[in-house]
């Protein structure tokens, strides 16, 4: 695979290098990507494929030994650490609650990276508050604890919170997991709607292939550390390669409203 050009604007990697000890394997060995600027791409991919991996090092959580993550042209690790936090919003799985913090408290935590913890907010930051309340619907349970909601409805103060700092970029590791199937389409619904109306790249982890296929305009592959393929769901996700890939016998087909599905047959017997 032909390594990004570093002059161009949006997100790519150049053959990383990743891994937590240096006593174990590489769990990322000269990965190269481009994320398609203003899309939806998801990950997808086995337990252990490295997927997460993949996403902390784009979003700068975690450093490589080698190679680097590329934003308009520049290396990510050179980007100041405010700057970087008005280009990328993050949301990964684990996030513990903060005592008994009010949901406008935390998502007004998002527009510390322009304003500073010492200084007020201006009437900016006022309104990219406003509108994340909005996007996300949680204008109404502004004032309730965030502890007393739902597990879907924490999921949405979080993206709320990510959403303040009115990111370029929003990354998202497994955001549907331990949801219900309502939550789960409401979320993915909330990821169409700031793709398609307010602009975001959005970049996430999924499990869940119908959402996946559904959803994303590109799709990621991964396997053992590596990107085995990559392009739109209709041309990735086939019998094929979900048996090689995942090992599971299944059909792919479009429904009835024209969405691509793929239905689980069975585990491939060896």
């Amino acid at each position: 695979m032909k390594p990004p050009e570093t002059d161009s604007r949006g997100l790519s990697a150049e053959k990383l290098a990743v891994r937590y000890d240096r006593r174990l394997p590489w769990i990322l060995d000269g990965t190269t990507l481009q994320i398609p600027e203003g899309k939806i791409t998801a990950m997808i991919g086995p337990n252990g494929s490295g997927k997460s991996t993949l996403l902390k090092t784009l979003a700068r959580q975690l450093n490589p030994e080698a190679g680097r993550v590329i934003l308009d042209g520049g290396d990510l690790r050179q980007l100041p650490v405010r700057e970087l936090a008005h280009r990328l919003g993050i949301l990964f799985q684990e996030h513990p609650v903060p005592g008994e913090i009010l949901v406008e408290d935390l998502v007004r935590h998002g527009r510390y990276s322009h304003c500073g913890f010492l200084q007020g907010l201006s009437e900016n930051d006022l309104e990219a508050i406003e509108l994340a309340l909005r996007l996300t619907d949680l204008t109404d349970l502004r004032h309730r604890p965030v502890s007393g909601l739902s597990g879907g409805q924490r999921q949405l103060v979080w993206i709320a919170m990510a959403l303040a700092q009115q990111p370029q970029y929003l990354f998202l590791d497994e955001p549907t997991t331990f949801l219900d199937l309502s939550h789960q389409f409401e979320l993915m619904e909330l990821m169409v709607r700031l793709n398609r109306e307010h602009g975001k790249t959005i970049v996430l982890v999924l499990h869940d292939l119908n959402l996946a296929a559904r959803y994303a305009d590109h799709l990621i592959v991964m396997q053992q550390g590596k990107i085995v393929a990559e392009g739109p769901p209709v041309s990735i996700l086939t019998p094929a390669r979900l048996r090689e890939v995942f090992e599971i016998e299944a059909q792919i087909f479009h429904s009835d409203q024209g969405w691509l599905q793929c239905l689980p047959i069975g585990k491939v017997q060896h």
